[in-house]
């Protein structure tokens, strides 16, 4: 989103997939931006094409300390590091903690101390459970299955308290499920596109958790970037929480059949047992979004797969 004058941004994990997307769309509209990036799972060839363009900070939000020195004449934040997967945090409850919770809670002290002017957190779809509804929206009581997916909530309450206490404005996005070019298909941890596309690239079966009929709300980056930096400069939306999707549904079979299709292929899964703290279905409400951010998805999930595939068949930058 284009501003009046160039701002100084600070992207945390803005060396991930989603994180670097960012940063395309902040340095094309000609702001300044800042990068802090662990590289736990973040990757320098992510950020390889704007290296000249950024100042990267190869540190942890843990490190409060250095965190605070770079966050003077910060005028917003966009804060995307965390340790990310259900099944790691299943394993290291303590670990998904300390960067889920604990990291946001120095983002959000330094940020006040420096007087950001608002700082958008990246919530998770998580934190919502397995609900009885066909849709998931916002003012539905969240219900977390997992360790990471109460990390990520206890955060965003951390958000909202500093808004409230502290008048730091605060803004949640909650991502469903975002997927396209740059994600990581070789992570233990890694989402199920990139690992469905580049197995089945090179002719070998996508492994399915469960019967492949559980569905989610898959969202091309464009539409997270997007409505990313509609909720991060809409007036009049601080301490909210706005889910990020397409609000649409798509199971595991169905997607593979649409990944036949596009690869002119017939390569059918082989199945394992079902993740544990897995959602069974999840489809989010964007009506709000819709009505306060004057957000649309901006790439079908369809046409967002066939862009995905063509980057993972002849990678480039993006």
């Amino acid at each position: 989103m284009q501003q009046e004058t160039p701002k100084t941004y600070l992207v945390t994990g803005g060396a991930g997939f989603i994180g670097s997307h960012i940063i395309d769309a902040l340095l094309k509209d000609g702001h300044n931006v800042r990068v802090v990036d662990n590289f736990s799972t973040g990757k320098r060839e992510n950020l390889a094409h704007v290296m000249h363009q950024i100042d990267l900070h190869a540190i942890s939000i843990t490190d409060r300390e250095a965190l605070a020195e770079i966050m003077q004449g910060v005028d917003y934040v966009i804060h995307l590091a965390a340790l990310a997967s259900v099944t790691r945090s299943v394993k290291d409850p303590i670990a998904s903690n300390e960067h889920n919770v604990t990291g946001t809670l120095n983002v959000l002290i330094t940020a006040r101390d420096a007087g950001v002017k608002r700082v958008l957190y990246s919530g998770s779809s998580s934190a919502y459970g397995d609900v009885e509804s066909e849709y998931k929206s916002e003012d539905m009581t969240p219900c977390p299955l997992s360790p990471y997916a109460v990390a990520k909530l206890a955060a965003e309450h951390y958000c909202q308290a500093f808004t409230h206490v502290y008048g730091l404005e605060t803004v949640i996005v909650r991502y469903f499920n975002v997927f396209g070019p740059r994600q990581d298909p070789l992570s233990l941890y890694s989402a199920v596109i990139p690992k469905f596309v580049t197995a089945m690239l090179d002719d070998h079966p996508p492994v399915v958790e469960g019967d492949g009929l559980q569905s989610r709300d898959f969202t091309y980056i464009d539409n997270v970037v997007h409505g990313s930096l509609l909720a991060l400069h809409t007036d009049g939306v601080a301490g909210e929480t706005f889910n990020i999707a397409c609000g649409g549904r798509t199971n595991l079979l169905d997607m593979i059949d649409d990944l036949n299709a596009l690869l002119g292929k017939d390569i059918q899964p082989v199945f394992t047992d079902p993740r544990p703290g897995d959602v069974r279905h999840s489809r989010a409400s964007i009506e709000k979004a819709r009505r306060l951010l004057g957000y649309e998805p901006v790439m079908s999930f369809k046409d967002g797969l066939a862009r995905t595939l063509a980057w993972y068949e002849a990678p480039t930058p993006v």
